[in-house]
């Protein structure tokens, strides 16, 4: 049995939170991503666990969530698309940081896109 701490990032088979995986891993610790995407192919084989987002289920999602020191949220959308809107996206992220707070996370790194301004076009 390990004493290694569990962290959860969210899209660990993604850009981001694959590097973000990839270095904790090295470090030691245990991993389990949230992903859109659970059956996707791992770059890490059975080393990390996969669980889906289960916006729509908070209490999942926290259960989900139990047991894990840090959370590293990399959840964002680039453009809106079909139903998934920025607002949709905000309104997730509300319910992964509740979950989070239910669930006793003790550390959440939040992963943000970089120079946001409010001149953009975009919402």
């Amino acid at each position: 049995m390990t004493n290694a701490e569990l962290n959860v990032v969210t899209g660990a088979f993604s850009h981001t939170g694959k590097h973000i995986a990839r270095r904790l891993l090295a470090m030691g610790q245990r991993v389990r991503t949230l992903t859109n995407q659970p059956g996707r192919a791992s770059p890490f084989g059975g080393e990390v666990e996969a669980f889906p987002f289960h916006f729509d289920r908070p209490a999942e999602l926290a259960r989900t969530l139990s047991d894990a020191t840090t959370l590293y949220n990399t959840y964002w959308i680039r453009f809106a698309c079909g139903r998934t809107t920025f607002e949709k996206a905000v309104a997730n992220s509300r319910t992964l940081l509740r979950a989070a707070e239910e669930a006793g996370v003790r550390r959440i790194v939040h992963i943000s896109i970089t120079n946001p301004s409010e001149a953009s076009p975009l919402p």
